[in-house]
């Protein structure tokens, strides 16, 4: 599928992951809608891709709040690509502490809510809007790409929420895909390993010496334009529908 002429949108789009798949689709020729919260980031990208973006202030957990961000994408160019590269900050947490209490619902509750749930508001809100263009010379209509988490196989020591959140992320891809071939709504779900981003609030030096020795090969975190350039392969390749791709350089967690 070529994407030029078209618009995508990406949530998170002023963060790491996201900010790097909105510079390859700008650069791929579409017009780009950034869903997120981080006002300054997001103007300050948006300036920096001189027209080519726009800026959608969204929270993914409400559903007036991505109703517009879609419409947004919609108003630039027919909408065929939205990409869920949204996160948030998730507090460590076993599911008994160590003085035998449990793990407070509601933060189990808002981490799903997050990235789950918020994921899936975004996909089905997209999809309508894909379903209601003209289909291209191929039949499809649009993609939308998840991003999960290889956590969501090998969820690590205080991340039942997360490592659960993302499982049912991948869980969701194919039956998405399912659903959606009546209109040619592709579905994709990216699964990282250890990205660098500057979530990680630390200098890159110091994050490489941490985490990625623990990577087979490259022995380094992945780069940001890396997911994005997967992104870039998954729209193009029509092929590609209902399946979940790992992007970790062979990396498996363990416990911690």
């Amino acid at each position: 599928m070529q994407i030029a002429g078209s618009s995508a949108l990406v949530t998170g789009g002023a963060g790491g992951l996201g900010e790097a798949t909105v510079r390859r689709l700008v650069a791929d020729g579409a017009r780009v809608v950034i869903a997120d919260l981080a006002d300054e980031k997001a103007e300050k990208l948006v300036a920096d891709l001189g027209g080519a973006a726009v800026y959608h202030r969204t929270n993914v957990t409400d559903d007036d709040s991505v109703a517009g961000a879609v419409a947004a994408a919609v108003a630039l160019a027919p909408l065929r690509v939205a990409v869920n590269a949204h996160g948030g900050m998730t507090a460590a947490m076993r599911v008994l502490n160590k003085d035998g209490s449990p793990m407070p619902q509601a933060l189990f509750d808002k981490t799903v809510s997050l990235y789950l749930s918020g994921t899936f508001n975004v996909l089905r809100q997209s999809a309508a809007a894909m379903a209601a263009q003209e289909p291209l010379e191929s039949g499809v209509r649009g993609v939308v790409i998840n991003t999960a988490s290889i956590a969501a196989y090998e969820g690590q020591v205080g991340q039942s929420d997360y490592s659960a959140a993302k499982a049912g992320v991948v869980g969701l891809g194919l039956v998405a895909a399912r659903d959606l071939s009546a209109v040619g709504v592709r579905v994709m779900t990216i699964a990282p390993g250890t990205f660098f981003t500057p979530a990680f609030r630390m200098e890159e030096e110091a994050a490489q010496e941490m985490w990625g020795k623990t990577v087979p090969f490259p022995k380094r975190m992945g780069r940001a334009d890396e997911y994005a350039a997967l992104v870039s392969t998954i729209v193009a390749n029509d092929y590609l529908n209902g399946e979940t791709i790992r992007i970790d350089g062979a990396q498996r967690f363990g416990l911690k």
